[in-house]
């Protein structure tokens, strides 16, 4: 038993869709049935969003969800009949009928729990099941989605309950140490850690989303990206091992659009800095990099990052923290990127921070904020100044 997950790129015509359903039916002669994932088809998702905007100025959260569940089930059901056409049993089901229970707030709701036993029961029967990736069912039993790279959240989640391996099938035929359209010598990995893979996911490498490595890793699930339409060898995403160690910079990820906020007069600094990110919590915010100065004892200035997605809701958020503080004057930049460098050699060899520092200096890249945890190191950089960083180290580390 397996769970594959197939992207937008994946199944984005009926053609390709077509190539996906005999990857499937391939496995089940092999194996027999198994649970397939699957995204929208291709720009859909957009598509909906778009529609949703031109319909209402100011679209609800809750319908806004209840529209783009349709995309998944779209997709979920063409390739059904596929596999059908096929001559194997198959069925499509919604996150509902999947059993994944989700909470939060909508268009970023977390799965709570799966209840399996549905699937088990077609699986028993000899029948393949076909997913609606990127949603479930709140406990008010409201469709919602799981946000951005959700179905890959779906499969993982759904291969930790089955206890099986998990196979994540897009348009890259794995993981490499950069993006290839961004330096076109980058290597392809045979191998990535869990959390070097979680890592460079959650600094924006799109092959996979981070809350699905991380779920992965949690459960012990085994996980390869490969390529839907090409019969080659991915990457394997796995635990630590002493040869993966040795790499002292596995991989560099770009994010392109950040916003900096930075907030001055701060007169009472801990109570303010305190109802700032409470203010941006409140509204569900990943808040990045972060920096504070303070211009005297009782003043500080204080800034941070976090995705341009989350524009709207941050200014909506300060101007609530305004209210509460009106000596704050706030400032928005909104021409950086963020350009991050990880790897688990990290931890163990010194000096990596110093070689990075001194590669952007030589390649005259300038920086405003700077973050790092144990195994990695995050700039965030002006955005004409991304290809020269890129470059620069990448071939500094021979990536």
């Amino acid at each position: 038993m397996i769970v594959q997950k197939y992207g937008g790129s994946s199944v984005a015509t009926i053609d390709h869709m077509k190539t996906v359903a005999k990857r499937v039916v391939s496995r089940i002669q092999t194996d027999g049935p198994l649970v397939v994932v699957v995204s929208a088809m291709g720009t859909t998702t957009n598509d909906l969003l778009s529609l949703a905007h031109h319909a209402a100025s100011n679209p609800s959260a809750r319908e806004l969800d209840m529209l783009l569940a349709t995309g998944e089930q779209v997709s979920s059901s063409l390739l059904t009949m596929m596999i059908k056409d096929h001559g194997y049993d198959a069925i499509a089901l919604n996150g509902s009928q999947a059993g994944i229970q989700t909470m939060g707030i909508y268009s970023k709701n977390k799965i709570k729990t799966i209840d399996i036993d549905g699937l088990q029961n077609h699986l028993n029967q000899n029948r393949t099941v076909v997913v609606t990736g990127f949603q479930g069912v709140n406990e008010q039993g409201d469709v919602t989605t799981l946000g951005r790279g959700g179905s890959d959240t779906s499969a993982v989640a759904l291969a930790a309950s089955l206890n099986v391996p998990c196979e994540i099938y897009t348009d890259v035929n794995g993981i490499y140490s950069v993006d290839p359209r961004r330096y076109a010598s980058a290597q392809k990995l045979t191998a990535i850690t869990y959390e070097e893979m979680s890592e460079l996911a959650a600094l924006g490498a799109n092959v996979m989303e981070a809350r699905a490595v991380e779920l992965a890793q949690k459960y012990n699930v085994p996980l390869t990206v490969a390529k839907a339409h090409a019969w080659e060898t991915g990457t394997v995403i796995k635990e630590q091992s002493p040869m993966l160690e040795k790499r002292t910079i596995t991989g560099v990820s770009v994010i392109d659009d950040i916003i900096m906020v930075s907030l001055d007069n701060l007169n009472n600094p801990t109570q303010d800095v305190a109802r700032l990110f409470r203010a941006l919590s409140a509204r569900e915010i990943n808040v990045d990099m972060i920096s504070q100065t303070y211009v005297n004892p009782s003043t500080l200035s204080v800034s941070f990052s976090c995705n341009a997605d989350d524009l709207k809701d941050v200014q909506k958020a300060l101007e609530v923290f305004n209210q509460d503080v009106p000596s704050a004057t706030i400032r928005f930049d909104e021409s950086l990127s963020k350009l991050s460098a990880v790897g688990l050699g990290m931890r163990t060899q010194a000096g990596v921070a110093a070689t990075l520092f001194d590669l952007l200096a030589k390649a005259n890249v300038p920086f405003k904020l700077v973050t790092t945890s144990d195994i990695s190191i995050s700039y965030a950089i002006p955005k004409e100044k991304t290809k020269d960083a890129v470059n620069t180290i990448a071939r500094a580390f021979e990536l």
